[in-house]
């Protein structure tokens, strides 16, 4: 029996080093984790979870599978779910906004010296994410989009190093932006739909709401020429 992954998890799988030890924060059932150890990409990984009902949907589901020995299973809040001598040295934070992805590196940044890859993976709010990672000594290195059930998802790949982003490449991605890729396009053709029909439900005299939405769509209209 082998787990199936979401589009989703399945692109931020491919990003996982081979051999790497992985603390996956926010594990929900733990799938992550089972797919990696399953197919011999991963030796040892840390599942994190703060709500209970997952934490005890994710042991129940690695117990199933017989991986006590490479999954450990915890009930933690953030980077919290590790120690040093568990000797992980990849991140996987997926599923949930960019603001609390932000929050939960800032809250562990001390724990995060021997970590050698982060992973992100954020539904909204992508920009935070970059912004925290420029402001704390970590470069992107790869960046993807997915479609997966009809809505976009972008993830972020980063390790130590230095970056310097303007406004524009923290909203839609330095490399993401650079490579536009069909899905990448589709996404932000899509968004510039929305916007323009929202523009004509904004009467005329709303001249601020007009400039900020017009605002919104050159800034698209630049990134996909």
């Amino acid at each position: 029996m082998t787990i199936t992954l979401s589009d989703r998890l399945q692109a931020v799988k491919t990003f996982v080093p081979q051999g790497a030890r992985l603390l996956d924060v926010g594990s929900d059932h733990a799938y992550l984790p089972i797919a990696l150890i399953q197919e011999g990409q991963i030796s040892y990984a840390v599942a994190g979870e703060v709500v209970v009902g997952p934490y005890e949907a994710a042991k129940a589901n690695v117990q199933t599978f017989g991986l006590e020995k490479q999954i450990v299973v915890r009930l933690a809040d953030g980077l919290t779910a590790f120690e040093a001598e568990d000797q992980l040295d990849t991140i996987s934070i997926c599923g949930m906004g960019g603001g609390l992805i932000a929050q939960i590196l800032e809250a562990g940044k001390e724990k995060l010296a021997p970590v050698q890859r982060l992973i992100l993976q954020p539904n909204n709010r992508e920009d935070d994410v970059r912004t925290w990672l420029e402001h704390n000594g970590f470069e992107l290195v790869a960046e993807s989009m997915v479609l997966d059930h009809g809505k976009f998802y972008e993830i972020l790949v980063a390790q130590a190093g230095q970056m310097t982003l303007t406004e524009q490449e923290k909203r839609f991605g330095p490399l993401l932006s650079q490579e536009k890729s069909a899905t990448f396009t589709q996404r932000w053709q899509r968004e510039l739909s929305k916007l323009e029909r929202a523009l004509t439900k904004i009467p005329q005299e709303n001249t601020d709401d007009r400039r900020l939405l017009v605002q919104k769509m050159r800034a698209i209209e630049e990134v996909l020429a």
